[in-house]
């Protein structure tokens, strides 16, 4: 036998010495190892909600078209909370002129939509039927292409409609299930705030982030928005959204369209821009920055519940380093070197907290499994973190087992075997 097909014998019989001692011990490997698998499961919890929220974040905003650029007047935030800062809110409103000196004069735009929308206290029925998750939108004929957001039955309302701002709607299909679960929805009258309203169109179905996103939307001519909810346009003004004739040509929309509003505002090359500019990119950027955030204070927990386990598993290795004292000296009495020793003591300590990592593994995948089904929390498994949580409870079990593997490999032989 060769000196490496010994040393994988002795690795392999200190491996299945340590998964029998855990087998003969189960509540007591349990409680050693349960700090790491509070820390393992946290992990893969924690990645599997992040991951699945940049997913679902990622392809909702991918929907609407990568060359999507938005002008606003507020910059977008996510989980700050609490009003804009006064800046923002002293910052002029975008209008309907803004928009137009957009089209009219940025060259490089194919499409211009201004766009106001409103949730708050929106009450929409249909017959006994009711919702009040939607989110309304007042636009112009431009808002499916310069969104890419289409209707798949029916059609949008005409530039003749929006002109004389007849009371007609297109709804998303969350509005379609929650008020017209048995009707066809077309040319059906709802009441939205009390007012009547014929649906002309029902939007394709694009999904949506924890079922806010665009099925739950519905939009009607701007000049009907603006005589219901008149405030809107004075406090938000609108956001323009569009659309570059070529897709490489997305930077040149946002300078066109910046350099326009600027002239419009009368800024001077010297003062920052006094609107918001949003497209895809930038806010997929500044909602990963978010949950890296969120992800980097779980990290310190699930770290903090390692380290508890971590002290676990020395104390118990350290446990049976005194208990097995004898062992060790009837060893050393029959030719076991202090290395032999301490990598038998070594071995066990990461045996027992893989044997933990793996548990911890489980149970994050069955939590993560459970969430998904049960809540609209949206959840993706990454094998990435399944294999980081496996080689940190390893590396775990080497670190803290190295203590007591030492304090084993030392021990005095004659004095080991005296022990009782």
């Amino acid at each position: 036998m060769g000196r490496w097909d010994k040393i994988i014998a002795a690795r392999r019989e200190n491996v299945l010495a340590a998964l029998r001692a855990i087998r003969e011990q189960k509540l007591r490997s349990f409680l050693t190892c349960l700090g790491i698998i509070i820390g393992v499961a946290t992990v893969i919890v924690m990645v599997s909600l992040i991951q699945g929220f940049n997913q679902s974040f990622v392809a909702q905003f991918q929907s609407f078209g990568a060359t999507l650029v938005q002008f606003q007047k507020y910059e977008d935030r996510f989980g700050g909370g609490g009003p804009p800062p006064e800046e923002e809110r002293l910052r002029p409103v975008l209008t309907l002129d803004d928009a137009d000196a957009i089209r009219r004069y940025a060259w490089c735009i194919a499409f211009v939509s201004p766009e106001r929308w409103y949730s708050n206290n929106l009450d929409v029925r249909f017959r006994a039927n009711r919702t009040n998750n939607a989110t309304i939108g007042g636009v112009t004929h431009s808002y499916p292409d310069a969104n890419n957001h289409f209707v798949q039955s029916g059609r949008f309302f005409s530039a003749g409609e929006e002109l004389h701002s007849d009371q007609v709607v297109v709804i998303g299909i969350g509005i379609v299930e929650a008020l017209f679960p048995t009707v066809d929805p077309l040319g059906q009258e709802i009441s939205i705030n009390g007012r009547p309203f014929r649906v002309v169109g029902v939007f394709e179905k694009k999904g949506g982030f924890l079922d806010q996103g665009s099925d739950q939307q519905m939009v009607i001519p701007i000049g009907v928005f603006d005589r219901i909810w008149p405030d809107v346009q004075r406090t938000y003004g609108c956001v323009i959204a569009t659309i570059p004739k070529k897709p490489e040509w997305v930077n040149l929309a946002i300078e066109q369209g910046t350099q326009i509003l600027r002239e419009r505002r009368g800024l001077r090359f010297n003062q920052p821009n006094n609107f918001a500019i949003r497209t895809p990119d930038r806010t997929i950027r500044m909602f990963r920055q978010v949950t890296g955030g969120v992800s980097a204070a779980m990290v310190v927990i699930a770290g903090i519940s390692l380290i508890i386990g971590g002290v676990g598993v020395m104390n118990i290795m350290l446990m049976n380093v005194t208990q097995r004292t004898r062992e060790i000296g009837v060893r050393r009495a029959l030719g076991a070197r202090q290395t032999d020793i301490r990598q038998q003591f070594q071995t066990e300590a990461i045996t027992l907290s893989v044997a933990g990592g793996a548990t911890g593994v489980a149970v994050g995948l069955a939590i993560s499994k459970l969430v998904g089904v049960v809540s609209p929390f949206p959840t993706s498994i990454s094998l990435p973190a399944i294999v980081a949580g496996l080689i940190v409870s390893g590396l775990v079990g080497f670190f803290f087992g190295t203590y007591p593997a030492y304090k084993a490999a030392r021990l005095d032989p004659i004095e080991a075997l005296r022990y009782e």
